[in-house]
């Protein structure tokens, strides 16, 4: 569906259903050069047991007009924009790697004791810092095909890369890494540069997680080489009320390299019943 956020056309998908403010919402906010597709195998479930969902495009990324925003903060402003437009009064918001730093920063400013329009975080791939290499951030905002060869490259696990222990893809007909390739190659040149650099100069991650007043999950990769479990957990620990699940033989890319493990956290934390 469409909506109009700050006054530029953004496409939300809903999971099949109508989003419906009488139902509890999430939000599932995509990572750098990415777009709604990677919550595909999460979102249709959620719209169908119990929640409103929101698969956003972010500003500038898949079907969603107007230029990609240059700070995390302006993004998690933007989300809550959102909300309003949508009709709703909260959400629970589930962010992967930048939209991850997103759903982090909405919940410090925008929690329980700032107005409650975000009342639970899930938070995948995520550290406190995330710096990028400089010539990652040049071959990104010059729109190289190598700034997504090494986005995709590190950000895959054992599954993706078919390794031994990995097996490949979950879902029978697709391949993780060539269908990584293909969905950020689809995102207009620069955009990437313009995420990375986002998540580059975010540098207030630790003083948001110690404001966040809302219960949080955070759901790392065991062998995620971009944002490492280790300092997911350090982050997480900041936080008043936190979980984290750690899943084995996981990389960056958790919602699409585990979905069914990761569809099982989420069910947990939202307090839905599977069946």
């Amino acid at each position: 569906m469409q909506l109009t956020v700050n006054g530029t056309p953004v496409f939300v998908h809903t999971g099949g259903r109508d989003i419906d403010s009488a139902r509890p919402a999430i939000v599932l906010i995509h990572g750098a050069g990415m777009d709604h597709s990677v919550w595909s195998l999460q979102s249709r479930y959620l719209a169908h047991h119990g929640r409103s969902v929101l698969a956003i495009d972010l500003p500038g990324h898949g079907r969603s007009g107007g230029e990609p925003l240059g700070s995390i903060a302006a993004l998690a402003d933007w989300v809550i924009a959102l909300l309003d437009a949508a009709g709703l009064e909260r959400a629970a918001l589930v962010g992967h790697s930048m939209g991850a730093l997103v759903a982090l920063d909405a919940a410090a400013r925008h929690g329980a004791h700032h107005g409650g329009r975000v009342e639970a975080i899930a938070l995948l791939g995520i550290a406190e810092r995330m710096p990028v290499h400089p010539d990652l951030l040049a071959a990104a905002h010059a729109g190289e095909q190598s700034a997504i060869d090494m986005v995709i490259g590190w950000g895959f696990g054992p599954r993706g890369h078919g390794g031994a222990q990995g097996g490949g893809c979950p879902t029978p007909g697709l391949a993780l890494i060539p269908g990584g390739r293909r969905l950020m190659a689809s995102v207009r040149p620069g955009v990437l540069g313009v995420d990375l650099a986002a998540c580059n100069d975010y540098g207030q991650g630790a003083d948001a997680a110690a404001a966040v007043d809302c219960p949080a999950l955070f759901l790392l990769g065991a062998l995620d080489k971009m944002t490492p479990a280790k300092a997911g957990r350090s982050l997480a620990a900041r936080v008043k009320t936190s979980q984290v699940v750690v899943l084995p033989q996981t990389g960056h890319m958790v919602m699409t390299e585990a979905p069914d493990a990761v569809l099982e956290a989420l069910t947990s934390f939202l307090s839905l019943r599977r069946g």
